[in-house]
């Protein structure tokens, strides 16, 4: 775009012109790199725009490239602070895979919830979704808690309740991220990961147990194969 935007009059717009160039990229699948150039340049021209612009973009965006918008939100700090959850909830609608929900959790969701921006009500209603990408997104929103790049200063009580909710789930996109919640919580709380992973004995997935553990002994995932 190539202009310092400081009002957007028609975010629609806007959304249209990246989405425009994202396809024009000579890839059938464009490299992350490459999107994320265009993306760099358009925050760079968004960034004394108004919070509320920002995320009228990333909203009309969303559905056509959803990491894209999630980004967009992230490195725009007045467009992070007006999240609250109509934003969060409508951002989030369509999550169609674990790329998409990861990068929900790590960009919007969960530091959202860190910041108290959403509930802890709406998390805990994620869990009981029949949708396996909002359980899976309740998880990843939990372990960014404790990711210090996303903001996290530790919540044993926060993630651990989500844990609790969702660790009789066998789906594998969510046991991963439960495995992945747990772990996040190690480096701060390791005292309460043991106190789970023992009152919840075998009804901790096998592989959320043995990650655990592992990262509990050795400060690592899992051991070298």
């Amino acid at each position: 775009m190539g202009a310092d935007l400081a009002s957007i009059p028609d975010p629609g717009a806007v959304a249209d012109a990246l989405d425009g160039r994202i396809r024009a990229l000579p890839f059938a699948d464009p490299p992350v790199a490459e999107v994320r150039r265009l993306r760099q340049e358009l925050s760079r021209d968004l960034r004394r725009a108004p919070g509320p612009d920002v995320l009228a973009v990333a909203l009309a965006l969303v559905d056509r490239q959803r990491w894209v918008a999630y980004e967009l939100v992230h490195h725009h700090p007045a467009a992070r602070a007006g999240l609250g959850e109509a934003e969060v909830v409508r951002l989030g609608r369509g999550l169609d895979g674990w790329v998409a929900t990861d990068t929900f959790g790590r960009y919007v969701s969960g530091p959202a919830w860190g910041r108290r921006q959403i509930g802890d009500d709406l998390v805990r209603s994620w869990t009981r979704s029949e949708d396996r990408w909002w359980r899976r997104a309740a998880l990843v929103s939990a372990a960014m808690l404790n990711l210090r790049a996303a903001g996290g200063t530790g919540d044993a009580e926060r993630t651990l309740d989500i844990c609790e909710r969702l660790v009789a789930d066998r789906d594998d996109m969510v046991v991963k991220a439960l495995s992945w919640a747990l772990r996040s919580l190690v480096v701060w709380n390791p005292g309460a990961v043991r106190g789970f992973l023992a009152t919840h004995g075998p009804e901790v997935p096998a592989r959320a147990r043995r990650e655990t553990i592992h990262k509990l002994e050795t400060g690592l995932k899992s051991g070298r194969r």
